[in-house]
């Protein structure tokens, strides 16, 4: 049986209405991929308590969830990964790459520019055709 990671990806919008995105470094899984920052959810947490804290250990800033955005499975072969995105409000602090490559923000319309990991797809096709 596939093992199956749950993970909480957070779409982070600043002021000019763009989005964060993370490039994945050579030493992670899907290296040089692009990403929405967060991670594994630990035994006991909910998506809240997940995204809040893998902001803080991975960016070192201060974001409040706000809302489930998408919930979306991807079989990568050797696991599946359940990504769910959540949208959250950065609250205190500037998001810093410590465990990524680079951070980037960008505007809806440009995300698919970029070499996303393939479960984070359905949540940029999403963001695209949302409504603002």
């Amino acid at each position: 049986m596939k093992k199956n990671i749950r993970v909480v990806g957070a779409i982070i919008e600043n002021s000019n209405n763009e989005i964060l995105c993370a490039l994945r470094s050579p030493k992670m899984t899907l290296p040089n991929s692009w990403e929405f920052p967060g991670g594994k959810m630990e035994e006991g947490e909910d998506f809240k308590a997940t995204i809040e804290r893998e902001i803080f250990e991975e960016l070192k800033c201060s974001v409040e969830f706000k809302s489930i955005f998408n919930d979306n499975s991807y079989d990568y072969g050797n696991f599946i990964v359940n990504l769910v995105t959540v949208k959250c409000n950065l609250i205190e602090g500037t998001p810093k790459a410590h465990e990524h490559s680079k951070l980037l923000w960008l505007k809806r319309e440009n995300l698919p520019s970029l070499k996303w990991a393939p479960a984070d797809m359905a949540a940029v096709e999403q963001l695209v055709n949302e409504k603002v």
